[in-house]
C-alpha cells in the first residue's frame, strides 16, 4: 500500500480446535490499507501464537505473515512472532515488561491530514504521549504533522516508505524500503527512528537479521483495536480490553485510506486514556516500554543485505 492502513489487518480466525488452518489469500502491496491481503500468499499455517489470544481470518496478512506460524515464501523459512521473540530477544518485541503496570499507544499508517491531527489534539489535551509509525511516503505528503508529533513529545518509527508486505520482497527492494523512510524520517524528526514496525506485522527472520545488525528494533503489538475495520467506540473499547495487560502494546490507527472511517478510534482515544488511568496503567511510549533508545546511531551495513 502505497501511503497507509487498508481496512483489513487480522480478525478473528475460525480455529477448530486449534486444528491446521489452510489459508488461502493474496496479498497486495498495492496502494491499499496494510489489511487487504498481500499476494502470492497460500499456504497451510498453524495456530501457535496464543500470546494475542486473537486468531487472523483466511485473507488476513498480518496474522497470516506474523503470528500464525512457519512457511516458505521465496525461498525463506517464516518464523511466528512467538518464534522471533526466542530467537532475537533484544531486536524482535510485542510487548514490554508483564511486571510493571505500563502499556504503551501506538499510532500506524500516519500522517494523515484527516486523522492525525485530531489524534493530537486528543493526546495533548490529555498530557499523554504515544508512539506514530511513519510512512515515508506519507511524510514526503504532510512534513509539518511529523514535526508537530516530535514538537509534542512523541516518538516516532519507520513504517517503510509505502507499505509493502516485507516479505515479498527482494533483499534490495527491503533494504530501500527502511532507508529510503530514514532519510525522510531523520530529516523530520531530528534522528534516525530506531523502531520499525513491519506493515502487517509481516517479517522475515532474516530481516530481522538486517535490522539488527544495522541498530533497528522491529516492535510488533500484542493488542489490536482493530480500529481498522471502521468500527465504532464500543467495539475497539471491547477489543482492547479483552487483550490488555500489563507490559502491552496496543494498536490503533491515526491513518487510513480513502473510504477508512477512523471516526471511531477518535470517539474511543479519550475512553481508553481514561480507562488505563483508573485501572493504574502508566502510559508510556515505545522506547520506555521496552527499554530500547529512540534513536539509532549505527552506520547502514550496506554491504550486506538480507538474503531472502
Amino acid at each position: 500500500m502505497v501511503g497507509m492502513h487498508p481496512p483489513g489487518r487480522y480478525k478473528r480466525l475460525l480455529v477448530s480446535s486449534l486444528a491446521v488452518c489452510l489459508i488461502t489469500t493474496t496479498l497486495c502491496s498495492c496502494s491499499l490499507f496494510p489489511h487487504t491481503v498481500p499476494a502470492k500468499l497460500a499456504q497451510t499455517v498453524r495456530l501457535d501464537d496464543a500470546a494475542t489470544r486473537a486468531a487472523a481470518p483466511a485473507g488476513d496478512a498480518r496474522e497470516v505473515n506474523g503470528q500464525l506460524g512457519k512457511r516458505k515464501q521465496h525461498g525463506n523459512e517464516q518464523m511466528s512472532w512467538i518464534e522471533l521473540q526466542r530467537h532475537y530477544p533484544g531486536t524482535f518485541f510485542t510487548q514490554g515488561s508483564r511486571t510493571k503496570r505500563k502499556v504503551a499507544l501506538t499510532f500506524d499508517d500516519v500522517p494523515d491530514p484527516r486523522y492525525t491531527p485530531k489524534v493530537l489534539d486528543i493526546l495533548a489535551k490529555y498530557k499523554v504521549r504515544a508512539t506514530f509509525f511513519v510512512l515515508g511516503s506519507k511524510a514526503a505528503a504532510y512534513p509539518h504533522l511529523v514535526k508537530r508529533m516530535r514538537r509534542e513529545g512523541h516518538m516516532i518509527g519507520n513504517h517503510s516508505y509505502d507499505h509493502p508486505v516485507f516479505t515479498s520482497l527482494s533483499a534490495h527492494q527491503f533494504g530501500q524500503q527502511i532507508t529510503e523512510a530514514d532519510k525522510l524520517l531523520r530529516s523530520l524528526a531530528g534522528y534516525s527512528p530506531r523502531l520499525i514496525r513491519p506493515p502487517y506485522g509481516a517479517i522475515t527472520p532474516n530481516q530481522v537479521e538486517w535490522a539488527r545488525r544495522n541498530g533497528y528494533t522491529i516492535v510488533n503489538w500484542d493488542v489490536d483495536s482493530e480500529d481498522w475495520r471502521s468500527i465504532n467506540s464500543s467495539l475497539i473499547m471491547a477489543n482492547i480490553k479483552s487483550t490488555l495487560q500489563p507490559g502491552s502494546i496496543i494498536l490503533q490507527h491515526a491513518g487510513g485510506g480513502a473510504t477508512q472511517d477512523l471516526s471511531g478510534t477518535l470517539n474511543a482515544l479519550p475512553q481508553l486514556i481514561k480507562m488505563l488511568q483508573a485501572k493504574g496503567y502508566e502510559i508510556v511510549t515505545l522506547p520506555e516500554l521496552i527499554n530500547r533508545p529512540v534513536a539509532r546511531t549505527k552506520p547502514f551495513n550496506i554491504k550486506r543485505r538480507p538474503s531472502q
